[in-house]
């Protein structure tokens, strides 16, 4: 069992950043590719970056690629989500979760455990 605790999000005009925070306890967090996603009112929870065991690839969604940055450091059990110039249409519930694969990232249905969301909105 791995238990996740997102935080870090918050109300931001267009533009701003904000850094999410992904805390896991439990089993080994070194062991789990991590991946951030997001659900906006009314829409399907869809992915937004991923990051291998190792941390040597990540992978990102076209709507986020080259604002978002995701990030992890094992000593402290921790993976990060850095999102820059923020938009409106970023407005969303961000999960974190973890899996055991290391492939195919982007794809919800291999995360074994997630995390209870953090809210970011966006004002334009």
């Amino acid at each position: 069992q791995v238990q996740l605790v997102e935080s870090g999000g918050g109300l931001v005009q267009a533009g701003a950043s904000l850094r999410l925070s992904c805390a896991a306890s439990g089993r080994t967090f070194r062991n789990y590719a991590m991946g951030w996603f997001r659900q906006a009112p009314g829409k399907e929870r869809e992915f937004v970056a991923a990051i291998n065991w190792s941390g040597g690839r990540t992978f990102y969604s076209n709507s986020v690629k080259g604002r978002f940055t995701i990030s992890r450091d094992s000593g402290k059990n921790t993976a990060y989500l850095r999102m820059n110039s923020l938009k409106p249409e970023d407005t969303a519930v961000y999960y974190c979760a973890v899996t055991r694969y290391d492939s195919n990232l982007d794809d919800q249905y291999i995360y074994d455990f997630w995390g209870q969301g953090t809210q970011v909105t966006v004002s334009s």
